[in-house]
């Protein structure tokens, strides 16, 4: 320990010391601890209450652990080091980590720092009393006794209070997020869940309209956004969802604050690079409408940046909207689209518009294309490969802001599968599943692919098997529109290829339709 470090822990045994004496309680220690040594130190609010405790780190982390354990959850990667990024302000905790890291201090995050309430939407002086509700009777003597001390059950703040509507979305948002957090099985994309991430996404295009200046954005939100776009892969997607709109909503609420100009371009960005991955998300839980508004809403983001790249990258993933939902021939454009403003700048977008082309021309056609598609397509690839080798190594390794090699053989098969390519498509679609560990749902589409290779050669048997298998291998929470949708093209392309009374579609069927959004 330092001389600093020494005389900040002094002080704090002295003040917390005369606060037993005095009968009060940890968090106004903590206050007083804070108000001492933060000009002196910087001291931040949640190292003060550790210190009002008269706690090590390995207290802390032990608690986390022990909570974690109690609620049935898997060891959190949680240590001294993290814990001691947060409390030297390097770092933010995330939802999960601030819910229990308030649990431990018995606080709400504004008392360590953190502006919002929790995700668990509970008061954490007294666990199981809703924001906003009376405590039960029995113990409101007690509240009043508290209140009456300054030791308020949920301080409030009212230099951070978000308006109603603002406030009842992100409660929605953290309750949903408890429930998966809880591996309640019930949950799902319901109409309270869809209209709070209307409102937060239309909120958002209402502050990049209308505001004349833009905000600072911490650090924290960016390296939390890049674990969001790394989580994109492993986590099921209702569930990443809750999380990156809370994370667009306390961007947008910054931005309706005054801040230097020269932050501009950073908090635009993260508004473009946080709506565009909802909107990829909402293209796994199947809901179109909602994607494209989010992609609107990047767009609108993107534009402030001026940055050439970023604007590609969220056109190229809306472009992904019409070549699931709608139209191939949309797609194509606004993969032409993506192109031209990628321009000659090498970038994700360079590599991810011509895949895009590709797959739209292969869908127009069909596997009765002419050479000539055939060969189009076949160019589109290749100048994808050859802008994919000019990325930057970082990009090549990230799946939601970048593009990846998994992913440049995925759908470099599902091009060659939807051309009756067979033979290649099989060769690289093999190669595209060796590639990939965690993302669920592409597994699933690369097998679906091969199954379409096996029906387009003539064996629906080994067809069948491989959909049964891919179908197989998913939990309720993945069979969502986005699934079930080219599940169901392969059992219609068997049936019209007059297989629809064969043993093994009973099986396919039965699989298709458990546990699905149907």
């Amino acid at each position: 320990m330092s001389g600093r470090q020494h005389r900040e822990t002094e002080i704090a045994r002295r003040i917390r010391a005369k606060g037993l004496a005095a009968g009060r309680s940890s968090a106004q220690t903590a206050d007083e601890i804070y108000e001492t040594c933060n000009p002196q130190f910087g001291t931040t609010k949640i190292k003060a209450h550790r210190l009002s405790y008269g706690i090590a780190l390995a207290d802390v982390i032990e608690q986390v652990r022990a909570l974690f354990e109690r609620d049935e959850k898997p060891v959190p990667g949680i240590g001294e080091t993290l814990l001691s990024a947060y409390e030297s302000g390097l770092k933010r905790p995330g939802p999960e980590y601030l819910h229990y890291l308030c649990t431990v201090y018995r606080v709400e995050p504004g008392a360590l720092g953190y502006d919002g309430p929790c995700i668990c939407g509970h008061g954490h002086r007294m666990p199981g009393v809703v924001r906003g509700e009376l405590p039960p009777a029995d113990h409101r003597a007690s509240s009043l006794s508290m209140s009456m001390r300054g030791d308020l059950l949920i301080p409030p703040n009212a230099n951070s209070m978000p308006n109603e509507e603002s406030d009842e979305d992100e409660n929605i948002l953290r309750r949903t997020l408890l429930q998966l957090l809880a591996n309640n099985p019930k949950t799902q994309l319901d109409g309270p869940v869809l209209g709070a991430a209307e409102g937060v996404r239309r909120r958002m295009d209402e502050t990049l309209v209308t505001a004349t200046v833009s905000p600072a954005m911490l650090d924290q939100w960016e390296e939390a956004t890049l674990s969001f776009g790394r989580q994109y892969t492993s986590t099921p997607p209702l569930r990443l969802l809750c999380d990156v709109l809370l994370e667009l909503s306390a961007v947008r609420n910054a931005m309706t604050k005054r801040q230097p100009v020269d932050l501009q371009e950073r908090l635009c960005r993260m508004a473009a690079q946080l709506s565009g991955l909802s909107g990829m998300i909402m293209i796994n839980l199947g809901d179109h409408r909602q994607a494209r508004s989010f992609f609107r809403t990047g767009r609108l983001a993107a534009d402030e940046t001026g940055d050439r790249a970023l604007r590609a990258w969220v056109t190229a993933r809306e472009a992904l909207v019409p070549l699931y939902y709608g139209d191939a021939r949309e797609a194509l454009n606004l993969a032409k689209k993506s192109r031209d403003l990628a321009g000659q700048t090498p970038c994700a977008a360079q590599a991810m518009a011509p895949v895009v082309e590709a797959r739209a021309l292969a869908m127009l056609s069909g596997s009765d294309s002419k050479k000539e598609v055939v060969d189009q397509a076949k160019r589109a690839l290749a100048r994808a490969r050859s802008a994919f080798s000019h990325m930057k190594t970082q990009e090549q390794h990230d799946v939601a802001f970048g593009y990846t090699e998994k992913q440049l053989y995925f759908y470099q098969g599902d091009v060659l599968t939807k051309l009756g390519q067979t033979l290649e498509a099989d060769v690289v679609l093999e190669q595209a599943l060796d590639k990939y560990s965690d993302h669920i749902l592409d597994q699933t589409l690369i097998r679906l692919d091969r199954a379409h290779c096996r029906l387009i050669d003539g064996d629906p048997e080994e067809a069948l098997k491989l959909g049964i298998a891919a179908l197989e291998q998913l939990t309720p929470e993945y069979k969502t529109d986005f699934i079930i949708r080219p599940a169901t093209e392969l059992e219609r392309a068997l049936v019209k290829a007059g297989h629809g009374d064969r043993p093994e579609m009973a099986a396919y069927r039965q699989q298709l339709r458990s546990g699905g959004d149907e």
